[in-house]
């Protein structure tokens, strides 16, 4: 018996040795099998290149480094600056050595370089069409405070709370229309809709909605679906919770990735203005609409901007009052669909996200005055110098400038509305501007 089981044992022994490299090949074979396909929207996904949005971003990068100086001159007296000071300030902001002597150079229709008549020394300062967008700009800002101040309320009442960080709102400013002195102009000035104060608990200022107003809590998504139910007839089951999706070129669609995005669409939802504190949302059900509802709010917050626009790190700061995933990024790149992320114009430390719907061949939809008053700085941006008549521009200029010896711009020249630009109120409508974007565009990128 001893013997029998001493040969099973070396019997077996001997046995395993070539059992496992086979083992090990199964489970490889096991390992690399495709799996099947499933219906649901992957989570992880490479981000597709859509160029329309890149070349916005490209040009925003000019007019953002344009706006630096533009306030750097109208911070100095007379709104002049010294060439020889330029240089020397421009570091301050960021820029290289010898860089924004080049940089004011390649703007012609935005800053003019001229000699002083007594001292012999050059100056730089705005020209005409430069003052007369700034001033278009800021008349906008002011006609726009009731629909920032209704942009203001909605942010409030889709937070969980009713409540947001002043210095969150503050820094975002810019991208829902509201003025530098939103404190004091909107805020204080609107009692019965806004309550500021201090958190004794953090020492932070907060702004508080005073009461919700069930008017306002109409998404923009359901507004959409509305027109398309009545114009192109669409079901109403089918368009219920549905978005408008329209993917970037290049985007590869599977059979699989097509039934997936159809289930998705039809997953109800609570609206981003509904409180959901209430709610079990430990089962599944409620994880899948609280994914859809992170798309909603994001959507909202997107149509709240001017420009249908916002950085990804200043959605993130709106992430734990509004229920927002941790990340982000990839949550959006999901649905690429609806929203697209550039890199581009902010050296890739920045994520700019766009909201697809609203933006066809580079251009919005429906523009605001404040839009189209932002964009009147790039289309000055985008002229070629060879272009620009200077020589005229500069003896109409002079002739203003002696009639204001504080360099101000008359009111008679504002009220002319860019009479200047030649009915050029887009940019990109004119073949000569998209060729000169073409043609100059490449050197000034690799400047920053």
């Amino acid at each position: 018996m001893h013997i029998f089981l001493a040969y099973s044992s070396n019997f077996f022994k001997t046995r395993s040795k070539t059992l496992k490299p086979i083992t090990f090949i199964l489970l490889n074979l096991t390992s690399t099998r495709p799996m099947s396909q499933s219906t649901s929207i992957p989570k992880k996904q490479e981000r597709v290149r859509d160029h329309g949005y890149d070349n916005y971003m490209e040009v925003e990068k000019k007019t953002r480094k344009v706006h630096k100086f533009q306030d750097l001159i109208l911070s100095q007296p007379n709104q002049v600056i010294q060439i020889s000071r330029l240089d020397l300030l421009a570091r301050r902001l960021g820029f290289k050595q010898n860089e924004a002597g080049a940089f004011v150079l390649k703007f012609p229709h935005v800053f003019e370089i001229y000699e002083h008549p007594v001292q012999r020394i050059l100056y730089c300062r705005l020209t005409r069409k430069a003052h007369l967008q700034i001033e278009q700009e800021k008349k906008a800002l002011i006609d726009q405070i009731p629909d920032a101040v209704t942009c203001l309320r909605k942010l409030l009442m889709m937070s969980n709370t009713g409540r947001l960080r002043l210095e969150h709102v503050r820094i975002a400013r810019a991208e829902f229309g509201l003025p530098d002195d939103f404190e004091y102009s909107v805020i204080i000035k609107y009692p019965q809709y806004f309550r500021l104060f201090d958190a004794q608990e953090t020492r932070n200022k907060y702004i508080e909605v005073v009461e919700k107003d069930p008017s306002l809590s109409v998404c923009a998504i359901e507004k959409l679906r509305e027109i398309e139910y009545r114009e192109k007839g669409i079901d109403a089951e089918d368009i219920r919770f549905s978005f408008i999706v329209n993917f970037p070129p290049g985007f590869k669609i599977g059979k699989y990735y097509r039934i997936a995005v159809w289930k998705w669409q039809r997953v109800p939802y609570w609206s981003p203005y509904e409180d959901v504190s209430g709610y079990d949302l430990r089962s599944l059900e409620a994880q899948k609409r609280m994914e859809k509802r992170a798309v909603a709010v994001i959507h909202e917050l997107l149509s709240l901007t001017v420009e249908k626009k916002i950085t990804l790190e200043r959605i993130a700061h709106f992430r734990m009052a509004m229920n927002l995933p941790n990340k982000l990024k990839e949550f959006l790149l999901q649905h690429q669909g609806i929203f697209y992320i550039s890199t581009r114009g902010n050296h890739g430390k920045l994520h700019t996200v766009f909201l697809r719907e609203a933006y066809k061949k580079g251009e919005l939809i429906e523009p605001n005055d404040l839009y189209l008053a932002r964009r009147k700085l790039a289309e000055l941006v985008l002229i070629s110098p060879r272009k620009a008549k200077v020589d005229r521009e500069l003896v109409s200029y002079h002739r203003d400038w002696e009639d204001d010896e504080r360099g101000h711009i008359r009111r008679d020249h504002v009220e002319n509305s860019f009479e200047d630009f030649g009915g050029r109120n887009t940019v990109g409508q004119d073949r000569g501007v998209d060729d000169d974007m073409n043609s100059d565009m490449g050197g000034d990128y690799d400047s920053d």
